[in-house]
């Protein structure tokens, strides 16, 4: 029986179709981040562009958490919140974007600010947060994006530091964004000024590179977390497991932060720095999974919350500045499969517990300090020159009679 020649040729079309889908299926995954980027563009350039209105951080609308003090001494929490607005229409989010606000309320603060918040009063600013587009290249208009979120950051510590007086011990915490723009605020406002230097508990910046060189020059006087005991210091990280090598390129080559001189360059052959959240010091020792205290993937509860941590779940190492770390078994402390996913703040911690106890030791710390150093008198700028007064005689009353 002889094949019908219509059918070859139709069973052939066939064939044809279904391998140029599975060719644009593949050519379209290869390509995502650089689709997902398209529809995110808002097509305008920020030179032209209207930013949504900004806030008035002397009301309480303007932030999402704004505590109240129960003791003199009691430490004051500055946490700024990580990306959670993709972009599309805006370079910057509106301050009501509802899913981005929400994915901050419900997901970000539980997971990330609260394990600070049990060392001291919250206070975590809205602030027109650059869109997820703007770090996923380094066109000018992406960094100018970068650059006026950090304004309204700025002012909301301005607000923050009057709110808290100038005795209060402070501790800084940021998150991918929110990290890049509390190193910002480092270099900016607290290297600078001898007095908010002394009340630094430390600065946490997570999930955000931290160049070497600052160390050497700005931040000379803010070191890196050496040892689990040291204050005044900065505590950072950015982890991937080994595998993950767009993430590391990412974090190691790609990634744009703040130079010496306030500006912005790319972090490739700078160094960054490393500080193991699990054994609390800058080490290239291996921390095993035993020594893990905690991840926590909570949603919904409210940042002064303290829920269950999952201990054991991983190792980590730190290793030419990546905290190197082990797949958990707990299925919620994984990477989600999202778009993008290489340049998000995942919605768990992985180390919520590890940080907790951390940041409570390095309060307790500074407090201690604190009080010791404000018992004696501050010492004297420098050395007063002294003329030496001439010498009269008293005269002999015997030489009188």
């Amino acid at each position: 029986m002889k094949a019908n020649p219509v059918s070859i040729a139709r069973w052939m079309m066939l064939a044809g179709a279904a391998g140029f889908l599975v060719l644009l299926a593949l050519t379209s995954w290869a390509l995502r981040d650089q689709i997902y980027q398209t529809f995110q563009d808002p097509g305008e350039p920020f030179q032209t562009y209207t930013p949504p209105r900004g806030a008035n951080y002397a009301s309480a609308e303007a932030w999402f958490a704004r505590g109240t003090f129960t003791g003199e001494d009691e430490p004051a929490v500055f946490f700024v919140h990580p990306t959670t607005y993709p972009g599309g229409s805006n370079w910057n989010a509106e301050l009501d974007k509802e899913r981005a606000v929400e994915a901050v309320t419900r997901t970000m603060l539980p997971n990330y600010a609260a394990p600070f918040a049990n060392s001291g009063v919250l206070f975590a600013p809205k602030y027109r947060q650059a869109a997820l587009y703007t770090f996923m290249n380094n066109r000018e208009d992406s960094i100018l994006a970068r650059q006026f979120a950090y304004g309204d950051v700025e002012r909301a510590f301005d607000a923050f530091l009057m709110q808290v007086g100038d005795d209060r011990p402070i501790l800084l915490a940021g998150v991918g964004q929110g990290g890049f723009h509390v190193l910002g605020l480092l270099i900016e406002r607290i290297a600078p000024d001898p007095e908010l230097r002394e009340r630094l508990i430390a600065a946490y910046i997570l999930e955000s590179p931290v160049p070497l060189d600052l160390f050497n020059n700005v931040l000379a006087d803010i070191p890196p977390c050496e040892t689990p005991e040291d204050v005044r210091c900065v505590l950072a990280y950015s982890y991937a497991r080994p595998g993950e090598e767009d993430r590391i390129r990412i974090l190691t080559e790609r990634s744009m932060t703040w130079t010496p001189r306030g500006g912005l360059d790319f972090v490739d052959g700078r160094g960054l720095l490393c500080v193991n959240p699990i054994l609390s010091a800058r080490t290239a020792e291996y921390a095993s999974a035993r020594l893990h205290r905690g991840g926590v993937a909570a949603e919904g509860l409210p940042p002064d919350s303290t829920p269950a941590p999952v201990p054991g779940q991983t190792g980590a190492q730190c290793g030419d500045g990546i905290l190197f770390v082990e797949e958990p078994d707990y299925a919620d402390l994984r990477r989600p499969n999202r778009m993008a996913e290489e340049y998000r703040v995942p919605p768990f911690n992985l180390f919520y517990e590890d940080l907790r106890l951390d940041a409570a030791r390095r309060s307790l710390n500074l407090s201690t300090i604190l009080q010791e150093e404000r018992r004696w008198a501050p010492a004297l700028d420098g050395i007063e020159e002294v003329e030496d007064a001439p010498v009269v005689p008293i005269p002999d009353r015997r030489e009188f009679r």
